[in-house]
């Protein structure tokens, strides 16, 4: 890499990392790395199946992955 435009490639992840921190990994006390774990499969389950995204016209993220890689329907 030349590092032109590098900031721009790491600005979408710092954001996730920023909002995982602040909405769930601060607020609550883990007694094992097995209950971090399976909270934070918790908050990636609701961010890209439940949560509604300004950005994305409030929609899921799933349902438009699911509908960009629908097949066609054949008649």
């Amino acid at each position: 890499m030349d590092g032109n435009g590098r900031w721009m490639d790491n600005v979408f992840i710092e954001r996730l990392w920023r909002s995982l921190k602040y909405e769930r990994i601060r607020l609550y006390r883990y007694g094992t790395v097995g209950e971090l774990k399976a909270h934070v499969a918790e908050w990636m389950s609701y961010c890209n199946h439940q949560d509604k995204h300004q950005h994305l016209g409030y929609h899921t993220p799933w349902s438009l992955y699911e509908a960009a890689t629908a097949l066609p329907q054949v008649a």
